[in-house]
């Protein structure tokens, strides 16, 4: 899809990076990891290192990736692209406060240094829970539905305002610079085991997944958004839904609605399981085209 890139990648130890790292070097890529744990999986490059440490991604964005890079003698080859995905992943892991320290300055030290050192393609994870329905205090209702790129996003967690901040931090950057600076708002990951593992619990009780907005994002399908958002440039700052394209329910949306959300408008008409955390931009914009339904995996 995209050509061949020497990319790093913040953060790919995680849930949605140990899926989306195998992705991208399947397509050719070359993908140094970035991340307090390496990632043991063949053909990835690890480096450790501390987002929030300024230095340090400085450092890791002006480095050799392994040994073999040395043989050229051209010097530290640079990077195409830089994938930020690392972040404390959710509220009630660390304090509220590092949780929002972590995630912002982490983020402002990875684009800063990714700006400065002229790495013109950045592609940032934010998240579902700018929608401010997951981690909210009590059932809240949005203002509206689809969730999609136009919706003011409004969350009251320490987690979900760090993704806002992240958000607007890119922006600035992508202004300044005139680099492509892409922000993912991720939807709930699923991995491959998690289909049987899960779904048939959410099937059973569907006032679970209400916080999602029942959105999923399978995680293979998120490493091909990733691999767009690397083979798609000139669009600036962007703002991307990353989620799959119906409800992660075996329940109609417009029961979804009727049963979860009453009262909430809908600004426009929506397919018969069309998701109502909208992957609609991904899908014209980029060309996503999902290839893990979940109906693949779990009977409805």
């Amino acid at each position: 899809m995209s050509a061949k890139k020497r990319i790093l990648f913040t953060g790919g130890s995680g849930k949605a990076g140990r899926h989306v790292v195998p992705y991208l070097l399947d397509k050719g890529h070359r993908v140094v990891n970035v991340d307090l744990t390496p990632l043991d999986h063949p053909g990835v490059d690890n480096l450790t290192a501390d987002i929030a440490d300024s230095g340090q991604m400085f450092n890791v964005m002006s480095s050799y990736a392994n040994f073999d890079e040395l043989e050229p003698g051209n010097g530290v080859p640079s990077f195409d692209a830089v994938v930020h995905f690392a972040a404390i992943p959710r509220i009630l892991i660390h304090p509220d406060n590092e949780t929002f320290r972590i995630n912002t300055v982490g983020t402002y030290n990875v684009i800063e240094a990714a700006m400065k050192l002229g790495i013109r393609k950045i592609v940032i994870a934010s998240s579902e829970t700018t929608y401010g329905i997951c981690f909210a205090d009590g059932r809240r209702d949005p203002v509206s539905l689809p969730l999609d790129e136009e919706y003011d996003v409004d969350p009251m967690d320490s987690y979900g305002l760090s993704k806002v901040v992240n958000e607007k931090t890119a922006r600035a950057f992508a202004l300044r610079s005139g680099f492509d600076i892409y922000a993912l708002r991720i939807g709930n990951v699923v991995e491959p085991h998690e289909y049987e593992q899960n779904f048939p619990t959410y099937f059973a009780n569907p006032e679970m997944r209400r916080r999602n907005a029942f959105c999923y994002i399978d995680a293979r399908d998120l490493g091909q958004i990733v691999d767009r958002c690397l083979a798609t440039d000139g669009l600036g700052f962007q703002v991307f839904n990353a989620g799959n394209d119906t409800n992660g329910m075996n329940i109609p949306t417009a029961e979804l609605v009727e049963r979860f959300f009453p009262g909430v408008p809908l600004t426009r008409e929506m397919g018969e399981n069309e998701a109502l955390f909208s992957n609609r931009k991904i899908r014209e914009v980029l060309g996503f085209e999902e290839e893990h339904d979940w109906r693949k995996y779990v009977k409805g």
